[in-house]
């Protein structure tokens, strides 16, 4: 049997949601005789394989223009793509700088806070375009599954990958969907 391919990636978040993954345990194993995580912001294979993986787990909301052309990648890449967590569902907690113009939001950050001297807003090629408004994934690409939570539970991360892992699209109910 061929394993499937899944590559995972946060954007906007805190890394619960990568946390509450790996909180499986040893369930992790019996995963791994049925996929092949190809990359991961928690190993040295950041970036999915250009030849694509049948997964794509996005955590965390859209934020700069960095993380819309990662998701953007990402949606590219994969056969299906999964928004796990309340950031990638809703843009969760990461909202709360939608009440705030964007220019407001770098300064406060960079100039004013108290323990800045001296401070300027960056600015670089590398660095990513705050975007006016923080969303949720499903705003700039198309989404499969979703997995609220903040974090989602390990037990619905797991249920969720062994309903791909079956060749189900998961439907999570009851215990398993959650909106902390």
């Amino acid at each position: 049997m061929t394993k499937i391919k899944i590559a995972t990636e946060w954007l906007e978040s805190c890394a619960g949601c990568h946390m509450s993954l790996l909180d499986i345990d040893e369930r992790i194993l019996e995963l791994l005789k049925y996929v092949e995580i190809t990359s991961s912001p928690l190993t040295d294979l950041k970036h999915p394989p250009e030849e694509g993986v049948d997964v794509g787990i996005l955590s965390g909301g859209i934020g700069n223009s960095d993380q819309e052309k990662k998701a953007k990648e990402m949606r590219k890449k994969c056969k299906i793509l999964v928004a796990l967590g309340d950031c990638a569902v809703f843009g969760g907690i990461c909202n709360l700088r939608n009440f705030f113009p964007k220019e407001e939001v770098l300064n406060r950050g960079f100039v004013e806070t108290e323990s800045t001297s001296k401070g300027k807003i960056p600015k670089s090629e590398v660095l990513g375009e705050l975007t006016d408004q923080v969303s949720g994934v499903n705003k700039v690409v198309k989404v499969d599954v979703y997995i609220p939570g903040c974090p989602p539970s390990a037990d619905s991360i797991y249920y969720a990958l062994t309903e791909l892992v079956n060749g189900r699209i998961p439907v999570l109910e009851g215990d398993l969907l959650h909106y902390d």
